[in-house]
């Protein structure tokens, strides 16, 4: 996760999978619920992607205590399996408004790139996000996938 520009970061990893498998990683509910869950023991309790330009998505995750931590948005771009880009705002809002994600997909000899970019409302409001615990939560949540990704391919 690195700064760039003024008001971004660009978060890169690459996974030994096919961008088909990776971009549906990403995107349909029934893989979601396996790997985006952050720290260990949390638990995603709500899930709804309806992937189409003006769709919306909604996640909810729990902690072993029961606190909730809620975010969702819409989808401005959809381009399946290359690039989507969508909107988010979290029920807390602790990112100082909603913010704006290009998240890419390139194959290259069975390794899929991601590559997501995170424009936040003021730079600002970035450095207010990477004062919480997002990075380890997002590295926690792509180790996840990693693993996930290894036991959908045949």
């Amino acid at each position: 996760m690195k700064r760039q520009g003024d008001k971004e970061l660009l978060i890169v990893r690459a996974f030994n999978a096919p961008m088909g498998l990776v971009f549906d990683a990403y995107t349909q509910p029934r893989l979601l619920k396996r790997w985006l869950l952050g720290p260990p023991g949390w638990t995603m309790v709500q899930c709804e992607v309806d992937l189409k330009v003006g769709g919306s998505y909604r996640y909810v995750l729990q902690d072993p205590q029961g606190n909730n931590m809620g975010w969702g948005g819409k989808f401005l771009e959809v381009d399946e399996p290359n690039r989507y880009v969508h909107t988010e705002l979290f029920d807390q809002d602790w990112t100082g408004g909603e913010t704006t994600i290009t998240i890419e997909f390139v194959e290259v000899d069975g390794v899929t790139t991601v590559t997501q970019t995170v424009v936040y409302s003021s730079g600002e409001a970035r450095e207010m996000a990477l004062k919480t615990p997002m990075e380890d939560g997002m590295a926690e949540s792509l180790n996840n996938l990693d693993a996930v990704l290894s036991e959908e391919l045949p």
